[in-house]
């Protein structure tokens, strides 16, 4: 079996690419090949030297006569430009997400059109393709059959993606699935340019003392799942066979991932609790508008239900997301 992840070296392909690494298994079968393609490989990477590893470097579109040299079987499609970097750059958000998806998705079905395996294609989408639109505003709990209406380039450009992905698979091109993420929190590491990061900045600088600076007013409400419960995510919806019954993926719908709902003032006040007043007090509170605005315009409520059939739940609480991430990362990470 040859297992192809996209952002293989970014923060959430090193998850995926650990915990299939650990059980050098897919759904019972051995790997036999995992290939992680980056624009980026880092020097060093442990991952790069496991055996099983082999690595693509540079832009995708690129590279993808290495990427298809031999028959791919699951393509786990990480690799993104974020919210605010679309935002500012439109260009670079529809080459990195919408041309790049177009292009894996063509090479996929060249691969089943030339007599291949049909490739099983895993999508992460967002939470962002939701927004709360004037004229039809979210209802007070979102699922998968809530209508999506971007209120931002990168929400609109992860939509366009997933009715990709549905036509292809309804064509019988690929096998797709798509994962919905819920914004990720605790995330190690250096912040990045998406709109939603000052939600891990916020806990994780601290930790480390240093100061940070929380760009939404307080009682604004998220959605938020932490990187344990997204990775298994995200490999529960591309294990899963497809049809009727608990731990089955039942039609073509996305499947938001399980939701935990929380204000910034209750992360706020959680990270007071675990981690003392003196670490709590390196947040300042500094409203940006166009941070809210992005952030603001996506629900914070779901339901679950979808994704509690796969035999998925949400974190159970805050302070359990902060526990963890002092007990997997310590608290100066990646900083």
């Amino acid at each position: 079996m040859r297992i192809v992840i996209t952002g293989g070296f970014g923060f959430l392909g090193r998850q995926v690419t650990g915990t299939l690494l650990r059980t050098r298994t897919f759904r019972g079968a051995p790997i036999d090949r995992l290939v992680l393609a980056d624009r980026f490989v880092p020097s060093g990477a442990p991952e790069a030297a496991d055996p099983l590893v082999e690595t693509v470097r540079g832009d995708l579109t690129d590279r993808l006569d290495e990427v298809f040299a031999k028959p791919v079987d699951v393509l786990i499609h990480l690799a993104a430009a974020v919210s605010a970097e679309c935002e500012a750059d439109f260009d670079l958000g529809m080459r990195a997400n919408l041309d790049t998806t177009r292009a894996l998705l063509e090479a996929a079905r060249a691969q089943s059109a030339a007599g291949g395996p049909v490739p099983r294609v895993v999508f992460s989408s967002s939470v962002a393709v939701y927004g709360s639109d004037p004229a039809l505003p979210l209802p007070p709990v979102v699922s998968e059959s809530t209508l999506p209406t971007p209120r931002s380039s990168y929400g609109i450009q992860k939509l366009v993606c997933e009715q990709l992905v549905a036509d292809c698979t309804r064509r019988g091109f690929v096998d797709g699935r798509v994962a919905r993420l819920m914004t990720v929190s605790v995330r190690p590491g250096k912040a990045n340019a998406a709109a939603s990061g000052f939600l891990s900045g916020i806990i994780r600088e601290p930790l480390a003392g240093l100061p940070a600076v929380c760009p939404v007013r307080p009682d604004l409400r998220v959605a938020l799942a932490s990187p344990r419960r997204t990775v298994e995510g995200i490999l529960r919806i591309a294990e899963a066979e497809r049809g009727a019954g608990k731990g089955r993926l039942d039609g073509g719908l996305p499947v938001n991932l399980p939701a935990l709902t929380v204000s910034v003032a209750e992360m706020l006040a959680t990270l007071r609790r675990v981690a003392g007043d003196t670490v709590a007090d390196l947040v300042t509170i500094a409203p940006d508008p166009d941070v809210e605005a992005i952030v603001g315009s996506w629900p914070s409520v779901f339901d679950n239900g979808r994704a509690a059939a796969l035999g998925l739940e949400p974190d159970p609480d805050f302070a359990s997301v902060v526990r963890d991430y002092i007990a997997t990362e310590g608290p100066d990470a990646g900083l």
